[in-house]
């Protein structure tokens, strides 16, 4: 990355998508991620129903994480990956791990907590639209086997609204603008995309209390993205993954922020 100041946002102008960088230059601003890997969920495997029809039982050893679909389609497919688990709250686990390779390559992120049983996955992967390699994210809904019945998220409104500055490194500073329940604007403020900014879709689920989970996918960049968001701790905790464009090697960004709500402005009602 190029050590030349920096403009401030005050000095910055608006930066056409051709002359945007690759996505790789975001990589060694971020850095490793801040919090701690937790092995709290190492030991007995832990089963879970998905609303597709899956049960697939995780087993996490030794900082891998293996999966095996015991019913429905697939049966029988496994696999073993290297994880990063972080505890989001007590007993509340962002858990991420990669499988396959290449453009066959998925990044499988879930989102347990061990209070109700609840699980959200997000499983990110490349798809071809229109001749063009882009990326496309699902979202399941699963719950522990034993823990009661499959129970969707709710879509969240709770950060429309709002203008919140996440700081992922010293060097790395974004904002995010929530206009509605469906579409945000990133902005970055400092780092290797200064001055770069988008709307995008998203999607919001409740998680806990003061507690979000965000996706969302961009418009230009082949990136998508799944965070918590801590509004009482102003913490999130996520992962990016994508393709770099002149390579198209994978890219996997795991990162962590402190964030700063800068305003929280409800509409008009008339």
């Amino acid at each position: 990355m190029s050590s030349a100041p920096q403009l401030s946002p005050l000095e910055q102008g608006y930066v056409p998508t051709d002359e945007w960088p690759d996505v790789t230059v975001m990589l060694d601003g971020f850095g490793e991620p801040s919090l701690p890997h937790s092995t709290a969920l190492e030991g007995d495997p832990i089963d879970v129903r998905f609303e597709n029809g899956w049960t697939i039982r995780h087993t996490l050893s030794n900082g891998e994480i293996t999966w095996t679909i015991t019913s429905g389609d697939g049966q029988g497919e496994t696999g073993t990956h290297p994880y990063r688990a972080v505890e989001i709250r007590p007993g509340v686990f962002f858990i991420d791990f990669i499988k396959g390779d290449g453009v066959k390559s998925h990044d499988v992120t879930m989102i347990l907590d061990t209070a109700d049983g609840r699980v959200t996955v997000a499983d990110s992967g490349f798809v071809d639209r229109d001749g063009r390699v882009r990326m496309h994210t699902d979202i399941l809904s699963g719950r522990v086997v034993g823990t009661g019945e499959i129970e969707p998220r709710a879509r969240s409104s709770e950060l429309v609204g709002k203008r919140i500055y996440y700081r992922y490194s010293p060097t790395e500073h974004y904002e995010h603008i929530y206009l509605n329940a469906g579409t945000f604007v990133w902005h970055c403020v400092r780092g290797g995309e200064a001055g770069l900014a988008s709307a995008d879709p998203i999607q919001v689920f409740e998680l806990a209390d003061g507690i979000v989970i965000l996706h969302w996918s961009e418009s230009v960049m082949p990136v998508e993205s799944i965070v918590t968001i801590d509004l009482r701790e102003h913490r999130s905790i996520g992962r990016m993954f994508c393709w770099d464009g002149p390579t198209l090697d994978t890219v996997h960004l795991p990162f962590d922020s402190r964030f700063t709500v800068l305003s929280d402005v409800p509409y008009p009602t008339d």
